[in-house]
């Protein structure tokens, strides 16, 4: 609430004629309606300009916007001479009469300040600095003088007046805010706004019943945030208030990710063509920015020049949101074609009712009307009128029927109410610190010596005090915090209507059914410069405003933590995200399930092997003494079948949770069963290479070494050899338990991690030379005909043993992670598998098939001629004949 004054009501005095300001040819109709207001016959002239000083036990001053001078004689002043205040100002009288009210209530109050009354001292402002500075000084003056005394200390200095209610606007506060600071006079203002005021330094004795301008910017950048209007525009009047206002909703929407697409001060109307030009170049680049709501923190006057043209050219319609400078001004209200410029709102501040101001009202008006009331009054006693001219003579020229019907219509509106509350309360802050600093009773007030301002300054900080049941409290910048009511105008009729559709106190409440937009089908304006991203996408900026982007999808592993960021947040490496996530899930532990499908079928495979190594074994044992069971070595051959089931059983370490005990067993297990199966091979290779190779000398001597318990010395040798290999291999290359955060999307992945290559290679070391040498020794071998051919079988169950084993490198190497214990599950089955079905599934279907063929000379062939005959034919016999 900073600029009260409105031309609307600006009538002339001294004048037989009534004048609209210039260039305002739309208010001809509001000019019409003066007409009937204006009367100079005898009997019809008020005496109001006599009521703005009354005597009292402390006297309190006042600035009022009565009138407003003349551009013309601003612009030429040359000597500081009296400015004539021509025009009047309705808003500046009802101010005065909510001032008198406040004071005749507090004077017939028998328990604020009993025994005691308030006098005041009231005088036009004329809205200008040179005209206030002149009541100011006559506030200053001492005691029944119209002097100021210079001294060194001013603490017992007894000025005429206690404190100072006004000014209205914070120009002029400016001024008189420093000029009553040195004297630490309080003064107290019910429009005076800018956010500069509440500097304590500066202006030490400054209080206000109303808001700082901050706060009501915080209301306007809280109610775009909630509309999402993040392209605006911001202009202000070229002033004080304007160019603060400007600075600090720049500050708070940059602090709330608004974008300001345009920024500029509107110049205050002047008759040169350069400033009009000023003000449609502002025009048109709001226009041609494509934003749809404007932040308009201004004066009256520069608002009503900005809409003027807007009409008159027909721009495109727009949401206003203004400072409470404008919001219920005539000048504004009145303009023709005003509904034209789209939705107008904005914050006023909220007060206490006073329904019987009216009928106040109607009263003061009566009795400056009447006659014997006029005469009454001492116009002699008013000795300042020499110096500062007449208080109000434009009050005095409006006939009072008229002009009450007039005023009291404007009070029914309800849109002056904030400001007249304002007054009111401003009254009432400076009574309860008198009341503090006499130390008054309910009932009574000590007498005391007169009260120095400062003294009263001193109680009125941090003062809390009741109007009309309405708790305030002065915090320690001279504030007050009040409510805000959100208005919106609303057309039913010529002129608008102020609609209450919301509240603010900190936090912003809205009626949306209420609200009546300009747009089609009453839909919210959407202003924004890109149009909001959807979940999970961010902005990229571009340009130079924040608010123009392109939205970016955010990638798996990361999310979009706000609405406004530019960049995707990555998640923790305990969790995950799928693309385009606006949150992180916590990763669940994955492993080698046994449910898992592979591992089931590699269980079947398993289940289907062991069966079978079970019944071949069972096949041995029970024909141990055959000759076919003889001849693959017997007892040591039954226990090459049970190596290869327990090498087939190791697989069931590597399904389940991995622990480091299983880790550490994995390739121990299965690879020393698979020696131990391969040793018992390596005998049946190197017995065959014996009986095809070696002279029959050599062979005997030979046999009898690979044969019990020499056989069993040489298994137990080649298991130890690849123990020590298993050892080193776990000692220096161990494989430990890993959580590996980075190979699956979604989950966490346990597993066995083999440290190196090295390892695995240095336990397959002896298993791969014992079948490299028994397909080495069985490769060319000559087989006797019709005999069994043992080094066929060896050869191509070895060759089932590297091809296993050789695959696996690859496949293993290019196999998920998750998946590569199935691999070395697999390899482990096909290479039993391999071994059991090419070397000792064909014996057991002689055994069960081919009985007859279960002979010496079948399978022990030349071995059992040599002890029967004496060892008559030697190997190179064996080598004639057709070969099996």
């Amino acid at each position: 609430m900073d600029s009260l004054y409105t031309w609307g009501s600006c009538l002339t005095h001294c004048s037989p004629c009534w004048k609209l300001p210039p260039a305002m040819p739309g208010l001809a109709v509001l000019g019409l309606s003066f007409v009937a207001l204006l009367g100079l016959g005898k009997g019809g002239l008020l005496c109001l300009s006599r009521q703005f000083r009354m005597q009292g036990d402390y006297i309190l001053g006042g600035l009022f916007p009565l009138g407003l001078a003349e551009e013309a004689e601003l612009s030429h002043r040359t000597r500081p001479e009296s400015i004539t205040c021509s025009r009047f100002s309705t808003i500046g009288l009802f101010l005065v009469m909510a001032l008198k009210m406040a004071v005749e209530e507090i004077n017939n109050s028998s328990t604020l300040l009993p025994g005691l009354q308030l006098g005041y001292d009231l005088f036009d402002s004329c809205s200008e600095p040179v005209v206030t500075m002149k009541p100011s000084l006559m506030f200053l003056a001492k005691v029944d003088s119209r002097s100021i005394a210079a001294y060194c200390n001013y603490t017992q200095y007894q000025p005429r007046v206690l404190a100072v209610i006004g000014p209205h606007s914070s120009e002029l506060a400016l001024i008189t805010g420093k000029f009553f600071g040195f004297f630490l006079m309080p003064q107290v203002s019910y429009g005076a706004s800018m956010d500069r005021l509440s500097n304590r330094e500066t202006f030490p004795s400054f209080f206000r019943t109303v808001s700082s301008n901050r706060v009501q910017l915080e209301a306007m950048v809280t109610l775009l945030q909630h509309f999402g209007w993040n392209w605006v525009a911001a202009l202000g009047s070229d002033d004080e208030y304007g160019r603060e206002g400007l600075s600090t909703f720049s500050s708070l929407a940059h602090a709330r990710n608004i974008c300001i697409a345009h920024e500029s001060l509107v110049l205050l109307p002047r008759t040169d063509s350069v400033r009009l030009g000023k003000v449609q170049d502002v025009l048109h680049q709001v226009n041609q920015s494509q934003v749809h709501v404007v932040v308009l923190f201004a004066s009256a006057r520069a608002v009503h020049s900005l809409f003027q043209y807007s009409i008159r050219h027909s721009l495109t319609p727009k949401v206003w949101v203004g400072s409470d400078a404008w919001l219920t001004s005539d000048l504004i209200m009145m303009l023709p074609g005003i509904q034209q410029v789209g939705t107008i709102l904005g914050f006023l501040q909220r007060g206490a009712l006073l329904p019987e101001f009216s009928h106040y009202v109607r009263t003061q008006l009566a009795l400056a009307a009447d006659p014997t009331f006029c005469a009454s009054q001492d116009a002699g006693q008013d000795v300042e009128e020499d110096v500062v001219g007449p208080r109000c003579p434009q009050c005095d020229q409006i006939m009072w029927q008229n002009l009450s019907t007039w005023l009291v219509q404007n009070l029914s509106a309800g849109q002056l109410h904030h400001q007249i509350f304002a007054t009111y309360a401003a009254v009432y802050s400076v009574a309860q610190a008198l009341h503090h600093t006499l130390h008054c009773s309910t009932s009574s007030c000590p007498t005391q010596e007169p009260v120095k301002p400062w003294q009263l300054l001193d109680n009125m900080y941090n003062m809390s005090f009741h109007v009309r049941g309405l708790e305030l409290q002065f915090n320690a910048s001279g504030n007050v915090d009040v409510e805000y009511d959100l208005k919106m105008w609303v057309w039913q009729g010529p002129t608008p209507k102020l609609h209450t559709v919301g509240t603010f106190n900190g936090s912003l409440q809205l009626q949306p059914s209420h609200m009546h937009w300009h747009t089609t089908c009453n839909q919210v304006p959407v202003s924004q410069c890109s149009q909001e991203c959807r979940e999970g996408q961010v902005r990229r900026v571009k340009g130079f405003h924040s608010c123009c982007y392109d939205c970016v999808d955010c990638k798996a592993g990361s999310y979009r933590q706000n609405p406004d960021d530019l960049t995707c947040t990555s998640c923790d490496e305990d969790q995950w995200s799928p693309e385009r996530s606006t949150r992180c899930f916590p990763r669940m532990p994955r492993f080698l399930e046994w449910g898992d499908p592979a591992v089931l079928l590699l269980l079947l495979l398993l289940a289907l092997v062991l069966g079978l190594i079970l019944a071949a074994l069972v096949l041995f044992i029970s024909h141990r003494a055959s000759p076919l069971v003889q001849a693959s070595g017997g007892l040591v051959a039954c226990f090459g079948l049970a190596c290869l089931g327990l090498f087939c059983l190791s697989v069931l370490l590597f399904p389940g949770w991995p622990g480091h005990a299983s880790c550490l067993a994995q390739q121990p297990v299965a690879h020393l069963p698979l020696t131990g199966c391969l040793s018992t091979l390596f005998l049946q290779a190197a017995e065959t290479f014996v009986e095809s190779e070696l002279p029959p000398t050599w062979a005997v001597c030979m046999r009898r070494c690979l044969r019990a318990p020499w056989a069993w010395l040489l298994v137990l040798l080649l298991v130890l050899v690849e123990a020590a290999l298993c050892s080193w291999s776990l000692a220096a290359f161990p494989s430990k338990v890993v959580t590996d955060w980075r190979v699956l999307p979604k989950e966490v992945l346990v597993h066995c991690h083999m440290h190196s290559w090295v390892g695995l290679g240095l336990v397959h070391v002896t298993n791969a030379t014992l079948a490299f040498l028994c397909f080495l020794g069985t490769f060319l071998v000559q087989s006797q005909p019709g005999h069994y051919n043992r080094a066929r079988s060896l050869t191509f169950a070895m060759l089932a043993y590297f091809i296993t084993w050789v695959s696996f490198v690859p496949l293993f190497t290019n196999t998920q992670v998750l998946y590569q214990p199935a691999v070395q599950m697999g390899a482990i089955l096909l290479c039993a598998l391999g071994i059991l079905a090419i070397f000792h599934l064909p014996k057991c279907y002689l055994l069960l098939w081919w009985p007859e063929l279960n002979t010496p000379e079948f399978f022990l062939g030349q071995e059992h001629r040599d002890t029967t005959n004496g060892g008559r034919s030697g190997g190179r016999d064996r080598a004639q004949g057709d070969r099996e």
